[in-house]
């Protein structure tokens, strides 16, 4: 997985258009998407304009854990 960020919405915005249910994929609000290496080269055709920002860190790739619920009583 690459981690690649965006200069604008509208280019996030296309490329989450073109990539859902094509390839799976984790976004951020901060502009910057998590794609499989595959994906680039998909994204470069589509005209979708985007920054290589290197490949993912450990703890990008797992997913969100979520508080335990409560214990009950």
């Amino acid at each position: 997985m690459v981690l690649i960020r965006f200069p604008d919405t509208s280019a996030k915005r296309k490329a989450l258009a073109y990539l859902t249910g094509r390839f799976p994929f984790k976004s951020w609000a901060t502009g910057e998407m998590l794609v499989p290496e595959n994906a680039l080269g998909d994204l470069a055709v589509e005209g979708v304009t985007f920054t290589v920002e290197g490949p993912a860190k450990y703890d990008q790739q797992l997913p969100s854990l979520r508080n335990p619920p409560a214990a009950t009583v």
